[in-house]
């Protein structure tokens, strides 16, 4: 079964990227905890042992915030393209699905991507419709499809606590069979800094 890993990433631009951070951390230190996790994130999903990995990023390659970041081989390069959260990740998941049997998708923002996390949703996705790893604030860490539908991304409340509960039920009101995996740790609000030191290890 081919899967693909697809990570949605933001350049890790003081300003840009991580902004719930700035009052605490200022931009400059906002944007190196933002590219902590995006090293950790691209290094986990290289070691890890799947079909195809592909990274859609924001604001596209070609701009200036991307030029320090280095990524490992293996990774097909793509544009999230306009639009909300939800626009964005319904994009990503039908045109990773043109070409592969599942989806894994991935943000950039959780503590415990480790290569071993992401073949274990693989493994999962294959006796699985749908594999779900929600976060501790209430939304997901990690959504694995193996088929599209518009109800897991439209009208959600973004960045709410209730977006893992809603994705799941909408997953079980398709009839599809769900795997939830463990609760995950994102790092997105100041209180979410005591999990920073978990991103050292990256086993």
């Amino acid at each position: 079964m081919r899967i693909t890993l697809s990570i949605l990433a933001k350049a890790p631009v003081p300003g840009y990227a991580k902004t719930r951070l700035i009052p605490v951390l200022g931009p400059e230190g906002a944007a190196q905890v933002a590219r902590q996790l995006l090293d950790q994130t691209l290094t986990a999903a290289a070691d890890a042992r799947i079909s195809e990995r592909r990274l859609w990023v924001a604001p596209a390659y070609a701009d200036p915030g991307w030029r320090s970041v280095e990524i490992p081989d293996g990774f097909t390069l793509s544009d999230q393209g306009e639009g909300d959260l939800g626009e964005r990740l319904a994009r990503v998941t039908q045109q990773s699905l043109s070409g592969s049997d599942g989806v894994l998708l991935s943000g950039t923002d959780c503590v415990d991507s480790r290569a071993s996390l992401f073949e274990q949703a693989a493994g999962h996705l294959r006796d699985h419709d749908a594999v779900l790893y929600p976060a501790a604030d209430g939304g997901y860490a990690l959504l694995g499809l193996r088929q599209y539908h518009p109800s897991l991304f439209s009208d959600m409340p973004w960045s709410t606590a209730e977006v893992g509960a809603i994705t799941l039920a909408r997953i079980r009101a398709l009839g599809w069979s769900c795997y939830r995996g463990a609760v995950l740790n994102d790092i997105d609000e100041p209180a979410d800094l005591v999990f920073l030191d978990k991103a050292q290890d990256t086993s």
